[in-house]
């Protein structure tokens, strides 16, 4: 083989289709500044700074010296299908018995299963953005097509029923949306889903996608609201959820689906053919999660303190606009005043770019929006000490009254 030869061009055409994931390439980069011995707050993951509740971590123990090192089955162990199915009724008001359950490795993981069972090529996801950066490039891995539908700023990021009528035609199979939102925040209320479960039950052949991971951090004094709870399309709703978020447990790779029978047995037959059942050990956790619900209380109460302390610090910054998320962990500026300014060398054309250059300059690391569908925005992760992220405000402030 030539030397010359781009080896990229030997990739499948699907894998050089993909965006590299915007939250993992900023990662990777403040690592590289870091390695060179520079102090970088990174404020670009979505991941708890918490550490699992102890009593998750000894489950997982007592699993490991009682011998639970096998194979599972593909779609999770019995116990947890079943801790799964009652956790759903209890909290969620959705009836789903255990065979409805797919237990996968991630949340991440179960969302790619549910678009590569459900989507053919040429069909539409309408996803409702600003959205989590994987969610249009796994449409694309299913040779689906995004149809993307943006909440405005004025409306705290969240789409209106008019516009998703709008968006749906005879190629549309899925709409896609997460509550509490990543990147925003933001969270559909029990009447903003009722409003659109309206619109969708007109279109008998569309289904929704709904991604619940960030339910445990939640603001609003309504509380967490299920879509798939709605009567009338219940059926038609695949409920995502998982630990990473709620839990602490980003490195336990647990996720689950709760659906229809027939969509909860595909999803089962495609994982089987992928990766079959996830960790043993991680699923014996996972089953006494919900018996101590202090961990995830005490969390989103540090949050909401953290998003309070980054909301009014982002205020202090000359041209920057930012709503009150009412969940999750981040903040969701708009910073377009800064777009055409320089500081002599550099000019700043839009939210990637301004990223970019102050993780370079002020090393914080954050994420532009243009990989989440609002490219006049950054995210900023909140799951950080208060130290970290008032030196980061402070760092980001300064480097931003040098552009003119």
């Amino acid at each position: 083989m030539s030397a010359l030869v781009e080896t990229a061009n030997l990739l499948a055409d699907r894998i050089n289709a993909l965006e590299e994931s915007a939250t993992l390439g900023m990662s990777k980069k403040s690592r590289e500044l870091a390695a060179q011995g520079h102090k970088v707050i990174n404020l670009s993951v979505g991941e708890p700074d918490f550490k699992t509740p102890k009593h998750i971590c000894d489950a997982a123990k007592a699993a490991i010296d009682n011998g639970f090192h096998h194979y599972t089955p593909v779609a999770g162990i019995p116990e947890l299908r079943k801790a799964i199915a009652d956790k759903l009724k209890r909290e969620n008001n959705l009836d789903w018995k255990p065979e409805n359950i797919v237990v996968s490795t991630g949340a991440k993981h179960s969302l790619a299963n549910v678009i590569q069972c459900l989507v053919n090529p040429g069909d539409e996801v309408v996803i409702l953005a600003p959205y989590w950066v994987s969610y249009s490039e796994m449409v694309k891995l299913a040779e689906g097509k995004s149809v993307i539908v943006e909440g405005s700023f004025e409306n705290d990021f969240k789409v209106t029923p008019e516009q998703l009528e709008a968006a749906i035609t005879d190629r549309t199979k899925v709409v896609m949306y997460a509550s509490p939102n990543n990147p925003t925040g933001s969270v559909y209320s029990e009447a903003e889903l009722r409003a659109l479960a309206k619109v969708i039950g007109y279109h008998e052949n569309v289904f929704v996608l709904a991604d619940e991971i960030y339910e445990y951090i939640n603001f609003t004094e309504e509380g967490h609201f299920s879509i798939g709870s709605i009567p009338e399309i219940k059926d038609r709703v695949i409920t995502v959820n998982g630990f990473a978020k709620g839990f602490a447990m980003t490195g336990w790779r647990l996720g689950f689906i709760a659906a229809a029978k027939w969509i909860a047995d595909g999803v089962e037959k495609l994982q089987g053919q992928v990766t079959s059942g996830t960790s043993s050990i991680s699923q014996r956790g996972a089953v006494v999660a919900w018996e101590d619900m202090s961990a995830p209380e005490m969390m989103k109460l540090a949050y909401l303190r953290r998003r309070d302390l980054v909301i009014k610090l982002l205020r202090d910054i000359p041209g920057v606009k930012v709503n009150v998320p009412d969940g999750a962990f981040y903040a969701f500026p708009d910073i377009s005043f800064y777009f055409g300014k320089s500081d002599g060398n550099v000019i700043i054309k839009d939210a990637d770019q301004l990223c970019m250059w102050l993780l370079e300059t002020a090393h914080v690391a954050m994420v532009g929006g243009g990989s989440f569908g609002a490219p006049n925005c950054l995210r900023i992760s909140t799951a950080a000490s208060d130290e970290a992220l008032i030196e980061a405000m402070n760092r980001v402030k300064a480097a931003l009254a040098t552009l003119n």
